[in-house]
């Protein structure tokens, strides 16, 4: 592993970091962060907005796209460094990420002419954002399930059913939809992908509240929807192909979710909490818990300095996103649990203003179970390692090749 930026990967920093200096807001802000997008709060929508037609003009809003689609035509690599150094600024395009990660990535492999001429552009600039409508109440890890049902009259489809934690779905204003066609066929021949705008008559976005207070995601129905058959994405029948390139896009654009405070944090509280026996880091008990997260926080690290040295080479990185996450994911939950008990009653308040690291472990304690179950739950993650890594046998499918309206459904 190289833990240092080449020269033209140093030359490319020193850019970056010139322009953010010159065009980017300073100081402390709201950034309008994925999360923070609930329906009582989109006023950081505006201010995205005009900080992604600002870089999409200097080219840094899609650097990895080709340059006929108004990218950079640059590498994973400086996709990373830029990553980093905005990081430091208080903007934000996360509101973007299924438009410029998703959407578009998808149409540019898939779409006809006329639909990269009418949506690449303005995801790119920020000016339409998109929402991503897989998963459904029955259907999540097993995305091939989904029940949502398209049916062809003339040159139209009618679309009903339901989706469900669906980001930003109730400020997007377009969608990718993956639904039913053929009920007839296996689960994963009978579905096609479409494009949605989400204020066609019979949609309807009803916001779910988090335990955090927010409503970043949402539910959403479809009754009687009416899509235009220009609006379908390849072919009838190839939705599962289609999805699988935003799937393998998605692992890109979102990449390591995390939030809250961290392990040094969490060593900073050791040494000023007082326990009936003296300071928390003088507990053998304690001790042994910090040792153990810091342990894994060094495997994340340098598991991520081994996906970077991939980038840098020109190389896919293999598994270890996968690892980073099965780890990552329950590592940020117990942390944060194992603090605020810690804290005691101090523990339940949540004002930044009064509670240590500004409430950065009530924060990631509340936001870890979805760390834990999007872009890929435990299980699914452990599957893909046991198979894909350890060579595993995988496991067994008795809905394999059997039609869609044959499978039994419910707890019968």
């Amino acid at each position: 592993m190289d833990f240092e930026d080449t020269p033209e990967e140093a030359a490319f920093r020193t850019q970056v970091r010139d322009w953010l200096a010159a065009k980017a807001p300073k100081g402390e802000g709201e950034a309008g962060s994925l999360l923070s997008m609930s329906i009582e709060n989109t006023a950081a929508l505006g201010a995205a907005k005009s900080w992604q037609k600002i870089k999409a003009d200097a080219g840094y809003a899609a650097i990895t796209w080709p340059t006929q689609y108004g990218g950079m035509g640059g590498n994973s690599m400086q996709n990373v460094i830029y990553g980093q150094e905005e990081a430091k600024y208080p903007v934000s395009s996360a509101m973007f990420v299924v438009g410029i990660g998703m959407a578009a990535p998808t149409l540019m492999v898939h779409g006809t002419d006329e639909q990269k001429d009418r949506f690449i552009r303005p995801a790119l600039y920020g000016e339409e954002v998109w929402c991503q409508l897989f998963s459904e109440p029955g259907a999540g890890s097993d995305l091939a399930g989904v029940r949502t049902r398209a049916e062809k009259q003339g040159d139209e489809w009618i679309v009903n059913g339901q989706k469900i934690w669906t980001s930003l779905a109730h400020i997007s204003d377009w969608g990718i939809l993956v639904a039913r066609t053929d009920p007839t066929k296996p689960k994963h021949k009978g579905l096609s992908f479409f494009l949605v705008d989400m204020k066609t008559p019979g949609v309807t976005v009803k916001p779910i509240k988090q335990i955090s207070g927010g409503s970043s995601f949402n539910e959403v129905y479809f009754d009687n929807v009416r899509i235009p058959d220009n609006m379908r994405v390849a072919a009838e029948g190839d939705g599962w192909k289609v999805a699988l390139t935003v799937l393998m896009n998605e692992r890109v654009a979102v990449g390591a979710m995390g939030g809250g405070a961290g392990i040094y944090e969490m060593l900073d509280l050791a040494r000023n909490t007082e326990l009936a026996d003296g300071t928390a880091i003088g507990n053998g008990a304690v001790r042994e818990r910090i040792a153990d997260w810091y342990v894994q926080t060094q495997g994340l690290k340098y598991t991520r300095y081994r996906s970077l040295t991939a980038l840098s080479k020109g190389v896919t990185p293999g598994p270890e996103n996968s690892i980073s996450k099965a780890v990552g994911a329950s590592y940020g939950q117990e942390l944060a649990a194992f603090a605020i008990e810690l804290m005691e009653m101090g523990g339940l308040i949540r004002d930044p203003k009064i509670s240590p690291y500004e409430a950065g472990f009530q924060e990631g304690w509340i936001m870890s179970p979805a760390m834990r179950v999007a872009g890929g739950t435990d299980e699914i993650l452990r599957n893909i390692i046991s198979e894909q890594v350890l060579g595993l046998p995988g496991e067994i499918r008795v809905d394999k090749n059997k039609p869609f309206n044959e499978l039994p459904t419910g707890a019968g």
